[in-house]
């Protein structure tokens, strides 16, 4: 439950939706533009290069109306509201790509069983030139930088300033540290020093969040990429049959490498779409971290049943149970437990249910942390 300020929130998806529309608009003015020059080029890759997109057209679309969803309130049906709906979106038009993939290649290989074509190099040179330029204009559109920096303890990653995952062995060590930790609680109501001395101290200040891009402009992102990247090999293939008209072949064999590297740029993001939708614990919280906070708050004996999965890129939620001391107020333990997970770890949706602590907790099965 939240009564906080959403106001960062709407300000990125104000921010998101104004990068997708400027993109929109300037893919469909060029994507004109190329269907021109690729007719009187007679060239595939320039025609490619516009049913291209075309489809990026399509796909910035069904990511602001994704978006206008997400805006939707909750209803009986969909309780956790339409956060899902810019996931879909995103993956939607990543297929949309794939397909659009897959017609360029028989079109390519057409060409190659048929060579009967002639291409206007010129023409093929200037169009590809500009596609670039509107292509690198589209990428700095889009650009995040996805980086936050924090002060006081309101910021908490998995992650180092790099945005790739902490060391493993490190994590192992953590957690047999707290577990260390929370036999020490269940038993004698204490943590020993000896073995807290390892843990993250997630009070120190000063951490570094590694926070997630709208997945709506991820996508748009990477299809730009792929953009600028067929617009480059067009370009070099223009100045190959510019020079060499005979090497016309370069025109279809274009096509082929920008199909590859395709593939090649979406699979991370499918991976991170797959991730949400099987309700992953989301990858820019420490299950460990998170766990160690719930039990240095006043009053708290135990922790378990704690979950956390992604709604979307940016929208966590958690449900858990504290298991309390006899005697302690439930409803001040309910509220720092509340505040803390979305003040430091930026966890919007939270379901906290708090109990009295029963010693046979300490051999419950169910109430054993899971594994790695």
């Amino acid at each position: 439950h939240c009564h906080g300020n959403r106001k960062s929130d709407d300000d990125e998806a104000r921010k998101a939706r104004r990068q997708l529309l400027i993109a929109s608009v300037l893919c469909c003015f060029f994507m004109i533009a190329e269907v021109v020059g690729g007719a009187l080029a007679h060239s595939l890759a320039i025609m490619s290069d516009a049913a291209h997109l075309l489809t990026d057209f399509a796909s910035f679309a069904i990511s602001l109306f994704a978006m206008y969803l997400t805006k939707k309130q909750r209803t009986k049906k969909l309780s956790f509201g339409w956060y899902r709906a810019e996931i879909l979106g995103a993956l939607t038009s990543i297929l949309f790509l794939w397909v659009l993939t897959g017609v360029l290649v028989y079109m390519g290989i057409q060409r190659i069983i048929h060579p009967n074509y002639e291409i206007n190099a010129t023409i093929m040179l200037i169009t590809a030139s500009l596609g670039v330029v509107i292509n690198v204009i589209l990428g700095f559109t889009l650009h995040q930088h996805g980086h936050n920096h924090s002060h006081g303890g309101n910021g908490s990653s998995a992650y180092n300033d790099s945005g790739s995952e902490s060391d493993p062995e490190i994590g192992t060590k953590q957690r047999k540290n707290l577990l260390d930790d929370k036999e020490n609680l269940l038993k004698y109501g204490t943590i020993q020093p000896e073995s807290s001395n390892n843990v993250l101290d997630s009070d120190h200040g000063h951490s570094h969040a590694k926070k997630e891009k709208n997945i709506n402009v991820r996508a748009a992102f990477i299809h730009v990429l792929g953009d600028l990247v067929q617009s480059v090999g067009v370009l070099v293939a223009a100045l190959v049959i510019y020079f060499k008209p005979e090497w016309k072949i370069a025109d279809p064999l274009c096509t082929f490498l920008f199909s590859i590297l395709v593939l090649f740029t979406t699979m991370h993001i499918v991976k991170d779409i797959v991730h949400v939708l099987m309700e992953g614990a989301p990858r820019t919280v420490d299950f460990v971290e998170v766990m160690r906070s719930l039990f240095e708050i006043p009053g708290v004996r135990d922790v378990h049943d704690l979950r956390m999965w992604s709604l979307s890129m940016n929208k966590v939620a958690m449900a858990v149970h504290l298991a309390v001391e006899k005697g302690s107020d439930t409803m001040v333990v309910l509220k720092q437990s509340s505040d803390m997970v979305k003040s430091r770890f930026g966890i919007s949706e939270t379901v906290i249910q708090v109990e009295e602590f029963h010693p046979n907790m300490v051999d419950c099965h169910e109430c054993k942390d899971p594994p790695d």
